[in-house]
């Protein structure tokens, strides 16, 4: 496998997770290391190993084992999904909802003084509080509904500050690691940080699926303690020697 994911292959990879397409996630998958994009593509091969898809097994089992040696927050969640599907486990007590990962992460990270919201727990589509000042947004009436709506709380930026401490701890770069722990000293950290790493392409891009993953990672575990886990739909071709068997 390559070293890492360039921009087209990544761009494989999140078609084949939009379209459903179990067969082209599969070969994306191929084309680059699973263990940057563990919590982007795990529920992917979950839908595609509980059906049975040739080499979905063997994908399941690669994921488990990057999973095991990762350890990152939810993994050990996605580890439980990964099992169940292949028939290792009991299926997880929790409810399928169909939210987006990474946005929820991103109302879980936000400014606790201004940030936050809800999701929409009949569509699964994630709402920032400032939606309900500027509309359209949840109805009024509807908007404290437990039935309705999980509230998300903004937990603010220490997630990600530790991200970016565990990214350079893992750079083989020694002199750009240097420089960039000088730049998340004090006020400003983020672009400082972000500024340094703009002129390395590379370790830029590497550093952006690194944090989307730890991020993923943590809505995910937010998500099991409310009582949920990501939900999504795979189908296969027909005389592929499997059949649709729904959302998992």
């Amino acid at each position: 496998m390559a070293e890492g994911w360039d921009e087209d292959e990544l761009r494989a990879l999140r078609g084949a997770l939009h379209a459903q397409d179990g067969a082209a996630l599969l070969a994306a998958l191929r084309r680059g290391p699973v263990r940057e994009v563990l919590q982007l593509a795990g529920d992917g091969v979950a839908g595609t190993a509980a059906q049975g898809l040739p080499g979905a097994a063997e994908m399941a089992a690669l994921f488990l084992g990057a999973l095991r040696e990762r350890g990152f927050r939810g993994d050990e969640e996605l580890a439980d999904r990964l099992r169940a599907a292949t028939g290792d486990a009991a299926v997880p007590f929790l409810r399928p909802l169909a939210v987006d990962l990474e946005m929820l992460g991103m109302l879980l990270e936000g400014d606790p003084a201004e940030s936050g919201g809800r999701v929409d727990l009949s569509t699964g589509e994630c709402w920032p509080a400032f939606t309900d000042e500027l509309g359209p947004g949840p109805e009024a009436e509807e908007a404290d509904d437990p039935e309705r709506w999980l509230s998300v709380p903004a937990l603010g930026s220490r997630a990600g500050y530790r991200d970016m401490e565990l990214f350079i701890d893992g750079l083989g770069d020694v002199a750009l690691a240097d420089r960039l722990r000088i730049a998340i000293g004090g006020r400003g950290a983020f672009r400082r940080f972000k500024d340094v790493l703009a002129g390395d392409e590379r370790s830029w891009s590497r550093y952006q699926r690194f944090r989307d993953e730890r991020q993923r990672g943590r809505a995910r575990a937010w998500l099991a303690e409310e009582g949920y886990c990501p939900h999504i739909t795979f189908f296969v071709e027909p005389g592929s020697g499997s059949y649709p068997s729904g959302p998992v």
